[in-house]
């Protein structure tokens, strides 16, 4: 049976891209993968874990010649990757990405790119505080949710291809307008992780803090961990829904802040009632 894609690329062999390399190459989906990054180091490791064949820092050798080229990288990045890989694409190359925002970078190839155009943007929900290949996981995909950009001018093959993909290596993937995935990812990814740092920092000038921290506070700050580059990206990205959010959630602290100084009993009743019936809510949705 052949591959699915033959030959791939993929920008950034960090978690995403390494874990991505390692599911394609277990699942029987590709031949050979290429690793192009900047990190002689991280693409060292990415290949001796068997996440890629083959070492490129150069994109243009990278590229041409793949079926496939994944771009694992900030969202901040995404962009000018796309503007350097289109005119390497040869006809039926499909391009996708894993960055956590979809707007601004689905509108950047849709005016960049020819019509019907071949990169369909993706966002695997399947990341964690961890990064860096030695985290890397053949089944970080299995059972997670992709959010996979709507059919919009796209070429029909290349969508269906970029679908396939995420389903292969058992991910149920989810259809999605750009804007809509910015305006709900800001309040279930991108206000949390703001949030959890805040949190964190709550202990910054403690140093003696340990003692008293909790399995609450552990929990709930886990995600303060993440890389802060990925995540400054992130809210470069995505500010108008993230800054939405934020507006929601400081008029709940707000809330909670003057119920508290007026010892309204009823108000923090409602308010920790509210929390529970929220997240219950959302999870079993």
């Amino acid at each position: 049976m052949n591959p699915l894609f033959p030959t791939v690329t993929i920008i950034g062999t960090g978690l995403l891209g390494g874990s991505l390399g390692l599911a394609m190459k277990a699942r029987g989906l590709a031949t050979t993968v290429r690793g192009l990054g900047r990190n002689a180091s991280t693409l060292e490791q990415a290949k001796a874990a068997g996440a890629i064949d083959e070492i490129h820092t150069d994109l243009t050798d990278a590229v041409i010649g793949s079926d496939l080229v994944v771009i694992c990288t900030p969202a901040a990045t995404v962009p000018d990757y796309l503007d350097k890989i289109r005119p390497l694409c040869a006809r039926d190359m499909v391009v996708t990405d894993v960055a956590s925002t979809k707007g601004e970078i689905c509108s950047h190839a849709r005016e960049a790119w020819a019509d019907p155009y071949r990169f369909v943007g993706s966002h695997p929900m399947a990341g964690s505080e961890k990064w860096g290949p030695e985290h890397a996981d053949a089944d970080l995909y299995d059972g997670a949710v992709t959010l996979v950009e709507a059919m919009n001018d796209h070429d029909p093959a290349a969508h269906g291809k970029v679908v396939q993909l995420w389903e292969s290596v058992g991910s149920r993937v989810i259809s999605i307008d750009p804007d809509v995935h910015d305006a709900m990812v800001a309040r279930t990814s991108h206000v949390p992780h703001i949030a959890a740092a805040a949190i964190a920092q709550l202990l910054k000038d403690k140093p003696d803090a340990k003692p008293f921290v909790g399995k609450g506070f552990q929990d709930t700050t886990r995600i303060a961990e993440g890389r802060a580059e990925l995540w400054r990206d992130i809210c470069l990205t995505n500010p108008d829904a993230i800054l939405e959010g934020l507006d929601d959630i400081i008029g709940q602290l707000e809330g909670v802040k003057q119920a508290i100084a007026e010892k309204n009993a009823a108000h923090l009743d409602e308010f920790f009632d509210a929390g529970q019936s929220a997240r219950r809510k959302a999870l079993e949705s």
